[in-house]
């Protein structure tokens, strides 16, 4: 309840009747204040008049009036600037560090504000706030959405730059760990994004010209060159197989000379996966991709268009994968290569933060206005999240459009966070109307 008394104290949504102190004196809210996010009061510089004098100072809010000595702010010297209480109980008086006393205001929810937040929190439907979202002004919708994609791509900047970091600060580096995540697709972004970390780029950049060597380095750091890491019931045929003998050698003498040690194949996941999409598929992608030297982020930033982009990050498999799916598996010659729909998911899953990270990091606008440009460009994604909105009411036009939506669902509607959401404030407000 108190999250909620923030709320209503915030947007100023009081009951319809005089607010006055717990001894009686009249209070008119001019300003509630800057919301604290951090440690200290709730609200900074609040202005309110308290029977005619106008007070400026902080405001603290507390479920019961008695949790203000729970958490002992009688105690803490940074409360002593706090010019009112305001609690959704008053069971006891408050003082600051010098004993004076500090006056009090219990705040009613409106009864509407709390059935439609019981609601919001409570209910079977999903999202609860289903009802109203075809009613919403457009205007209230794209802003919102704007600010939802926006908050997408600096929530995956986050990541971008943790990895810059584990890179040592280099870029290029954690764009080629942010793309080989990627290629995991879901599935085994994990493992894609551990073996990236345990790949030397600068050891293999010694053998760029060299496909098969690259692609040696790929697997036997994947793991997926060890005699264990062969399944059971087709392990002798590939220890036959000649180019798995030929790899393995060779990634044995790579492995001595850079001092290279491959990660636990065991990470890899293969179950439901279809052959096309198993881990030496992609790896053997990744080889023909970074071979090309057409997908590094210096050539990604002078990419203008989608089709070029698509032009740099097209890829196939290496000729022996075209008929294998695993060492010693052949099958019917079959072309892997990545699909539209994988390009388009690589897009934007790598290339467009990747562009607004960089931008941010260089203060160059122009590479953040691309991402953006980008998103709008992009097809929308058809996945389940973005079947609900629509079932919803939600109109989805372009990728930008769906990267907000899930957000929406991520960030706000999976943790009840209703009290941050426009549309839940919506809800809030007029809930039945």
């Amino acid at each position: 309840m108190e999250q909620l008394l923030h709320y209503v104290w915030k947007h100023k949504l009081f009951p319809l009747k005089s607010l006055v102190t717990a001894d009686g004196l009249g209070i008119e809210v001019i300003d509630t204040g800057l919301h604290n996010h951090d440690a200290g009061p709730d609200f900074f510089n609040a202005k309110v008049k308290i029977d005619g004098t106008l007070w400026v100072g902080n405001v603290e809010i507390h479920d019961r009036a008695s949790d203000w000595f729970v958490h002992h702010h009688e105690q803490d010297v940074r409360y002593d600037n706090v010019i009112l209480h305001v609690c959704g109980t008053i069971d006891t008086e408050a003082v600051d560090s010098q004993g004076r006393p500090i006056r009090q205001l219990q705040l009613d929810v409106p009864d509407d504000i709390a059935e439609h937040y019981d609601e919001l929190i409570h209910s079977d439907h999903y999202p609860p706030c289903y009802r109203i979202i075809p009613e919403l002004p457009s205007l209230m919708i794209h802003s919102w959405m704007s600010s939802l994609e926006t908050e997408r791509l600096e929530q995956k900047t986050v990541a971008i730059n943790e990895r810059v970091v584990r890179c040592g600060g280099d870029w290029q580096a954690a764009y080629f760990v942010t793309m080989a995540r990627n290629y995991g697709f879901g599935i085994n972004g994990e493992a894609f994004e551990q073996w990236a970390c345990n790949i030397p780029l600068g050891s293999v950049a010694h053998h760029r010209d060299d496909l098969f060597q690259i692609e040696a380095i790929f697997m036997g750091q994947a793991g997926l060159l060890e005699p264990e890491a062969l399944p059971k019931t087709y392990r002798d045929k590939a220890l036959r197989d000649t180019y798995y003998q030929r790899m393995a050698s060779e990634y044995c003498y790579l492995a001595y000379k850079f001092s290279m040690q491959a990660m636990d194949f065991h990470q890899w996941k293969f179950l439901r996966l279809r052959p096309q999409n198993f881990p030496h598929i992609r790896l053997s992608q990744l080889a023909q991709l970074y071979y090309n030297r057409t997908a590094g982020l210096s050539e990604i930033i002078e990419c203008g268009s989608l089709r070029e982009l698509r032009e740099h990050l097209k890829t196939q498999a290496t000729p022996y994968w075209q008929t294998h799916f695993a060492f010693g598996t052949e099958h019917t010659p079959n072309e892997k290569h990545l699909s539209a729909a994988s390009l388009n998911l690589m897009i934007l899953n790598t290339v467009i933060p990747m562009l607004f990270a960089y931008g941010r990091h260089i203060c160059n606008e122009g590479l953040c206005d691309r991402a953006f440009e980008f998103l709008e460009q992009l097809k929308a994604e058809d996945n389940h999240i973005i079947r609900m909105w629509q079932e919803c009411g939600m109109k989805v036009e372009n990728a930008g459009d769906t990267q907000a939506l899930i957000q929406l669902k991520n960030e706000y509607c999976d943790h009840k966070d209703c009290l941050r959401c426009r549309i839940g404030y919506e809800y809030l407000k007029y809930g039945n109307h």
